[in-house]
């Protein structure tokens, strides 16, 4: 049901807004590599301004989603370090004998 929700509410805004916005921006422009030469055709990319702009949002979701990776690399390694170590505790717990089984205890009265 959620994911319905975010589907009609976020998803197909968003989609009709970048199909709005190729379509207003796809006339070409020169994106130069060299900020000596602007005119350098070898260094010199033409290509519709929505391109550009997609690859920008890409670029920047890549970026942003490695950032997050390499920031949250120190909680990964705790958890892994904690497995380990309840795995360890879960092992030694079912190697230790048992305690002899003597008469039940009785239940405290409130």
């Amino acid at each position: 049901m959620f994911n319905r929700f975010m589907l009609v509410v976020v998803f197909v805004p968003l989609a009709i807004i970048l199909i709005a916005l190729a379509v207003a921006n796809r006339e070409p422009v020169a994106f130069t590599l060299d900020p000596f030469n602007p005119g350098n055709p070898a260094l010199t990319l033409k290509l519709p301004l929505f391109i550009f702009l997609f690859l920008a949002l890409a670029v920047g979701m890549i970026v942003g989603s490695m950032a997050t990776w390499v920031k949250q690399g120190r909680y990964r390694k705790l958890a892994r370090q904690r497995g380990v170590e309840a795995e360890n505790l879960r092992q030694a717990v079912s190697r230790a004998p048992q305690a002899p089984q003597g008469p039940a205890l009785p239940k405290p009265t409130a």
